[in-house]
């Protein structure tokens, strides 16, 4: 199992959040390198985020959730287009980070 895994549960539906596309990205410099891409399964989880090829896990990362066209999808109209989490890995481990999201709001925490 990869270092990072997320799962997103649509709040106001009541259920996992299926199809919603997410990636991976990690912070250089200035910028951002996007190291990995998919999309929720029909549990709203997304697996294996962290490529084999990352050594020294340790930085800054960003999730980016495609949360506007899963909710234009169901003709919602959302606030937010996406929804960026931003988070720092220090040490060895597993990062699972859950997000809980409807068409005007989000919350987001470490799991586990």
């Amino acid at each position: 199992m990869s270092g990072i895994t997320t799962h997103v549960l649509d709040t106001a539906r009541g259920r996992p959040a299926a199809g919603i596309a997410v990636s991976l990205a990690w912070q250089t410099g200035d910028g951002w390198t996007e190291l990995a891409s998919g999309r929720t399964d029909a549990d709203g989880r997304v697996a294996d985020l962290l490529p084999a090829r990352v050594q020294d896990a340790a930085g800054t990362y960003r999730l980016r959730f495609d949360v506007g066209a899963y909710f234009a999808a169901q003709g919602a109209a959302p606030l937010f287009p996406y929804v960026d989490v931003v988070f720092d890995i220090r040490d060895a481990g597993r990062y699972h980070v859950p997000l809980l999201v409807s068409p005007f709001g989000y919350t987001t925490y470490r799991g586990s």
